[in-house]
């Protein structure tokens, strides 16, 4: 047997000693499995200990790879949950189908799209991936259990956005959505102030199915909140072309990078020239799919960038009552640290429910920044911008989270009890036991 080995989370902050497990067969049984807490892990883009089970198994779901059925004249499509997004967009977009909601990323799986109930560009449009989901199966210690909106349905909801926690997903169905094109037509428009964010979204979301803003996250005074907003349709059918489907970056960071390398004099720099590198307030061009959605796809392993350290991503949501005060609040905060670096996200979710019991995006504004791990002071950082999310009734991203404290989790997921009636005993996380001070079952 596979002998128990250290596994990294993406942001690499947090480390887990386990026992890799790989699947190759949806028929597995838990009784077969090790005897030790279990824990679903795909491609591992999870950046805190949500994909970590310290001292348990890892069932390693990527060798749960095959399409079972896809209709491309429904766009349904049925498959195993090791299933990436990259594979998904291979098969589907030649025949005419797209992701209904996709990531920043394409290397997810279908069962980690599903456990973290991801959202993309299109949350006002579309909502979140769980929307999509016609059905699945789930093997959990009393059987196989399959769930639909409709059979099983307290299961299915407490597994969309359920951290992967309620038992292992073997195959899902999702409904995908109709495209002309491969092609984008994009906008991106120069901002100055953090109110000019706030007055072209409110015009974008009705003209645009997808939406998000690039900001300055140490721009201070009268240019806090300053960046791009960048929005986009699937071009038309008489412009489109085949595009390229790129199944691997074009670039790799081929080593840790030296800790001196994001500091806040390199970042000022970085982030003055890319947003001066726009010299017109509006852009207007045709791109492809791959560098639209999914930007750092471009760049493998571009988490070494901020080096051995590693890096913490911060999101955040806060309600739209108090969205402006509370964002702009954030952003003098972080200013003032001088720790962000070039990679910070805005956008606004839409209204749309999720059907998930655990999912993170509710109506307002999200914020996304990545932080080097530079330990107290940053620790100190996050722990006045909790305060701050806690008091307007916010919440953080379980999936982007290293250290969120247990009584923050239970008071920004208040259906957290009803969702631990679900759980799979055999099943646990790092990041669970953390939040609800759990020891790990038969860990």
């Amino acid at each position: 047997m596979t002998a128990a080995r250290r596994i990294d989370s993406w942001g690499r902050v947090l480390h887990a000693r386990q026992l890799p497990v790989p699947l190759a067969w949806r028929d597995v049984s838990l009784e077969a499995l090790p005897d030790s807490s279990l824990l679903a892990h795909g491609l591992g883009r999870t950046y805190g200990d949500g994909c970590l089970n310290d001292g348990g198994a890892l069932l390693l779901t990527r060798g749960l790879d095959r399409f079972i059925a896809f209709d491309s004249k429904t766009g349904i499509l049925r498959c195993e949950a090791g299933v990436s997004l990259e594979e998904i967009i291979r098969l589907a977009l030649p025949r005419g189908w797209f992701l209904p909601v996709t990531p920043g990323t394409k290397y997810v799986t279908v069962g980690g799209a599903i456990a973290n109930d991801v959202h993309g560009k299109n949350h006002h449009r579309a909502g979140t991936f769980g929307r999509f989901v016609r059905a699945f199966e789930l093997v959990r210690s009393d059987g196989r259990v399959e769930c639909t909106p409709e059979k099983n349905a307290d299961l299915f909801r407490a597994t969309v956005g359920g951290l992967g926690l309620t038992g292992l997903v073997t195959w899902a169905e999702i409904q995908l959505k109709p495209v002309t094109s491969a092609i984008v037509e994009q906008e991106v428009t120069k901002f100055r102030s953090l109110d000019e964010f706030f007055a072209l979204n409110q015009e974008a979301d009705h003209k645009f199915e997808y939406t998000v803003a690039w900001i300055d996250g140490l721009a201070t005074g009268r240019s806090l909140g300053r960046g791009h907003f960048i929005s986009g349709n699937h071009a038309p059918a008489d412009l489109a072309h085949p595009g390229k489907i790129r199944a691997k970056p074009l670039l790799r960071v081929p080593f840790d990078a030296p800790k001196w390398l994001l500091n806040p004099v390199t970042i000022r720099l970085f982030n003055t020239a890319y947003y001066h590198r726009q010299l017109r307030r509006v852009s207007r061009s045709t791109t492809s799919f791959d560098p639209f959605f999914y930007p750092l796809d471009l760049v493998g392993e571009w988490n070494r960038i901020y080096g051995t350290g590693g890096l913490f991503q911060y999101q955040c949501a806060v309600p739209p009552q108090s969205m402006r005060e509370v964002i702009r609040a954030l952003l003098v905060e972080i200013a003032r640290s001088r720790q962000a670096s070039f990679l910070a996200v805005l956008k606004t979710f839409g209204d749309l429910k999720s059907p998930g019991l655990m999912s993170f995006p509710r109506p307002g504004a999200t914020l996304s920044l990545d932080f080097a791990n530079r330990g107290e002071v940053t620790n100190a950082l996050f722990e006045r911008l909790d305060a701050m999310v806690e008091e307007c009734g916010g919440a953080l991203y379980p999936a982007k989270d290293a250290r969120m404290s247990p009584a923050r989790f239970r008071r920004f997921f208040p259906a957290w009890e009803e969702f631990a009636r679900h759980l799979e005993p055999r099943f646990s996380s790092s990041f669970w036991r953390r939040v609800t001070d759990a020891k790990g079952a038969r860990a």
